[in-house]
């Protein structure tokens, strides 16, 4: 019991529990946000393990203050302009039409559902216009939706994050002001002064940033810490200034570095995503372990009415109203009108004006804190557990990626890709050079012509509808610089690589050599010629696995295995797939000799004519 007690040991707990449920997520394809949550419920009052204000006291606050602007940071750093090329016009209606509209609707389903007062109504209604990169995050990594639809509800969050946190911020101005100026003009001023200076604060240090980055002014193995304490430091700033306008600050810092130029932009994306993932866990672990049971019984049944206001009538009704003119498929804006999962922002936020407001001894004030809680329980299982059946009946569910891209347009590269169109799955063949993707057009492959990498960060290509990509280029650097790049996003699992190379077999940071022989693009090119080709068979009963094995020629080697489910897998030096009853194995073979080709041709005749 001492060894429970122990904070260090509690932090580790936090973070094993954290990362332990988005891990079971990952495996199981439940919502993470949901997981998380009921882990920390589970921690924390039920079985009191973590008491967050027990166990950090006073530091509980701004180290959720901090991880939120990290986290904000992190999102802001996804967001580019040229996502808005689709979906710029719905983003902007989003934030200066949905947003006015559900704070009105949200204060009136607060005043007449929960029984609140207007001001405390005001108040909650302009905090739940939030939808956090948090929650949002977390969804939409585990659904395969349109681009569009993504971008929006990523933009959303992201922006209005902050929007709803000034906005109370200026409501909870106004209704404890009490000086001769408490009018709405003067209130709106200070908190739209305070939101430029900012904003003008976050767009500095971006600029510095991507000044001081390309030019050398910081070394390599220190900027990742110096854009992490850069991060801090300007939120810490902006809060001082004004509370809240530090998620300003820390999401404008980010977009602008998202659309500058900087050397190491992509590593230090992923050290910050990295870092957003531990957060993200941590937080919500935190957070979700302070619904203790005193604040579940201040939960009044007529909560229950805002609650299935907010969820039927607020959110659909502002989407759907400020799409209403927008070239946004009608599908698309009901899913859109339909998700909404509120986060830590929410609950952040909304306990903090509680205990400032009880303190002031406004009436309902109280009730904040259970019905934050119960809002972001409700969206979060309603949304995080009907996202994929509600895109599903809406036909906008683009289902897993069953495709396979190869990369380098060759004569080897485009026999494979024949071969897996045989099976159904989808192949596309990528190259930069238009007279190399020839012989890949004129065998009615699907081609894609230009720089993977490129094209992968600057979202012109989507790797979510792949299972699989080869690195099969002449150049063996750029295999293994496809693969240390695209790994940390696709998984180092999904990527196999041509080397140049036979001699070497070396794997450790460079992905996964193709074969179990771990054979080279020259040899592989040279079989082609001479006639080797891919085969399939199937494996049944009477004929297993080990028959198959024992049936290679040498020098003939399996590529790999069709699961029944469509998974691809492939072997590679250091991964040998089960070969089990009902897959299809895809070899590598040497071409037949004339002998055998007669037989088979004798064969095929005698079958004709029923002999």
């Amino acid at each position: 019991m001492l060894i429970i007690d122990s904070l260090m040991v509690k932090i580790a707990l936090i973070g094993l529990l954290g990362i332990g449920a988005q891990w079971v997520a990952w495996r199981t394809g439940r919502p993470a946000i949901a997981l998380m949550l009921i882990v920390g419920i589970l921690a924390g009052p039920v079985l009191g393990i973590i008491d967050p204000e027990r166990d950090f006291g006073a530091l509980q606050e701004p180290i959720i203050k901090l991880a939120v602007a990290v986290i904000l940071f992190e999102g802001g750093l996804s967001l580019n302009f040229r996502e808005l090329r689709q979906a710029g016009g719905a983003v902007t209606m989003m934030v200066i039409i949905a947003g006015p509209i559900a704070w009105v609707l949200g204060t009136a389903a607060a005043h007449f559902g929960a029984g609140l007062s207007w001001e405390i109504s005001a108040l909650l209604g302009g905090i739940m216009i939030v939808t956090g990169p948090t929650v949002i995050g977390p969804m939409l990594r585990t659904l395969r939706v349109p681009a569009r639809v993504r971008n929006i509800l990523k933009w959303e969050g992201i922006v209005n994050d902050p929007i709803g946190a000034l906005l109370a911020v200026g409501i909870y101005a106004y209704i404890t002001y009490e000086g001769p100026n408490a009018n709405i003009a003067v209130i709106s001023m200070d908190v739209l002064a305070a939101s430029f200076v900012a904003a003008a604060l976050g767009a500095a240090l971006g600029f510095a940033i991507t000044w001081l980055f390309p030019r050398g002014h910081v070394p390599e193995y220190l900027k990742a810490p110096f854009l992490l304490v850069t991060v801090i430091a300007g939120f810490v700033i902006a809060d001082l200034v004004k509370h809240e306008t530090g998620l300003i600050t820390v999401t404008v810092m980010g977009v602008v570095l998202a659309n500058r130029q900087i050397y190491s932009s992509q590593a230090l994306h992923r050290f910050k995503e990295d870092l957003a993932v531990l957060l993200i866990s941590g937080v919500f672990i935190i957070l979700s372990a302070t619904l203790d049971w005193e604040t579940v019984q201040q939960f009044r049944p007529q909560f229950v009415i805002f609650l299935l206001l907010l969820l039927f009538v607020v959110r659909p009704i502002s989407v759907l109203v400020a799409l209403l003119f927008s070239s946004v498929p009608w599908r698309e804006r009901l899913f859109i009108a339909w998700i909404a999962p509120r986060g830590i922002v929410a609950v952040a936020i909304t306990g903090l004006f509680a205990l400032r407001l009880v303190d002031h001894g406004f009436p309902g004030a109280e009730a904040l804190v259970p019905l934050s809680f119960a809002v972001v329980i409700a969206t979060i299982f309603a949304h995080g557990f009907s996202a994929a059946w509600v895109a599903e009946r809406l036909g906008i569910n683009e289902g897993k990626g069953e495709g396979v891209i190869i990369v380098g347009a060759n004569r080897w590269s485009v026999a494979l890709g024949k071969a897996l169109q045989t099976l159904e799955i989808p192949v596309t063949i990528a190259d930069t050079s238009k007279f190399a993707l020839r012989r890949a057009r004129s065998e009615n492959l699907t081609i894609h012509h230009g720089d993977i990498l490129d094209e992968a960060h600057n979202d012109n290509i989507d790797l979510g509808e792949y299972q699989h990509l080869i690195a099969g280029t002449e150049n063996d650097s750029h295999n293994q610089l496809i693969t240390a790049d695209l790994g940390p996003e696709m998984g180092f699992d999904q990527i196999s690589r041509l080397s140049n190379d036979s001699r070497s077999k070396s794997k450790v940071g460079h992905g996964r050599l193709l074969f179990e022989s771990g054979a080279d693009y020259t040899s592989l090119l040279d079989k082609e010629r001479d006639g080797w080709r891919f085969s399939k068979t199937n494996i049944t009963e009477i004929f297993s696995g080990e028959e198959y094995r024992r049936n290679l020629a040498a020098g003939e080697e399996p590529l790999a295995v069709l699961k029944k489910d469509r998974r691809l897998l492939f072997f590679a030096t250091d991964a040998k797939p089960v070969i089990e009853n009902g897959d299809v194995v895809i070899s590598f073979v040497a071409p037949d000799t004339p002998e055998e080709r007669k037989a088979d041709r004798a064969a095929k005749d005698a079958e004709k004519n029923g002999v």
